[in-house]
């Protein structure tokens, strides 16, 4: 047993059942008599639900977190390169293909039962985001080693640290003297649009983000919109059934009370009229009798 074995299955359990996992393990190294392994063990943290659900991804669905951090790498790329409509088009692809994963991490959970919140989804999205821009996050990902969400700001900060060091280096002191000095001002120029072009790409980069997450929030806010009209609707409908059958309940209350009176009424004269055939048997008799006595 090696303490990758041990992560890989650790880190593949519901947080819930984490620790009690956990615990047997460093109990097993122990009683292996391998006290180094059971530290180790010991320090392996237990994963948030967002970090739950990417080691999900990562386990259920390999070969398309693979390539969105392979999509991570074609960004880089194509930023080093300076390619503004690469850039543009590679970004919306990227966030077509976050957004489709942050989506199956749910399909995931509710298969194991687990009902998860659009916050925790939104942080996948980000923590798959901060994957494509570093290195050890996007290892963390595509093992299923995932802890906690992870945040990133812009698109690749590795990538925009590189193309900015290229830019900034100063000419090596070893630099022949017999450069013309005429040449230095030119390569200072070229240095300075090398250093606008980056910026440019950068920048449009940043605008095809920025508006592919303007157009995903707006098409959520109509959604809603939407939703909120038919609420509307139907608790307008709601209120106008309640009015009609208060009117009713009002109505039968009404035919309520008149029956009860009625009711009253009935069983009076029924008692009435009992003591009354009650005092006419008793005449019939009495009448009865005399006409026996006589005859």
């Amino acid at each position: 047993m090696t303490l990758d074995d041990v992560a890989d299955e650790l880190y593949g359990l519901d947080p819930g059942e984490f620790v009690e996992a956990r615990t047997a393990q460093v109990t097993a190294a122990r009683d292996n008599k391998d006290r180094a392994l059971a530290t180790e063990i010991g320090k392996l943290r237990k994963p948030t639900v967002v970090g739950w659900l990417v080691n999900l991804l990562a386990r259920e669905l390999p070969d398309e977190v693979g390539a969105l951090l392979a999509l991570g790498d074609a960004l880089r790329d194509a930023q080093r390169h300076l390619s503004g409509p690469d850039l543009r088009r590679l970004t919306t692809q990227r966030q077509q293909v976050v957004r489709a994963l942050a989506r199956k991490a749910g399909e995931l959970a509710a298969d194991r039962g687990r009902t998860v919140g659009e916050d925790a989804l939104r942080d996948v999205g980000q923590t798959l985001h901060a994957a494509l821009a570093d290195a050890d996050t996007a290892e963390q990902v595509r093992r299923g080693r995932v802890v906690t969400a992870a945040t990133y700001s812009g698109f690749g900060p590795a990538g925009l640290t590189v193309v900015q060091g290229k830019t900034a280096k100063k000419p090596p002191k070893s630099e022949p003297a017999s450069t013309p000095p005429a040449e230095k001002p030119k390569k200072a120029k070229k240095s300075q649009e090398r250093d606008l072009d980056a910026a440019r790409a950068a920048a449009e980069a940043e605008l095809a983000d920025a508006t592919s997450g303007a157009d995903e929030i707006r098409g959520a806010l109509d959604d809603a919109n939407i939703e909120l009209g038919q609420a509307r609707s139907t608790l307008t409908e709601i209120d106008h059934r309640i009015e009609e059958l208060r009117g009713e309940l009002e109505h039968a209350e009404q035919e309520r009370q008149f029956t009860r009176n009625a009711e009253k009424a009935s069983a009076e004269a029924v008692r009435r009229g009992e003591r009354e055939l009650e005092a006419a048997e008793r005449r019939v008799e009495k009448a009865r009798h005399a006409l026996d006595n006589l005859g």
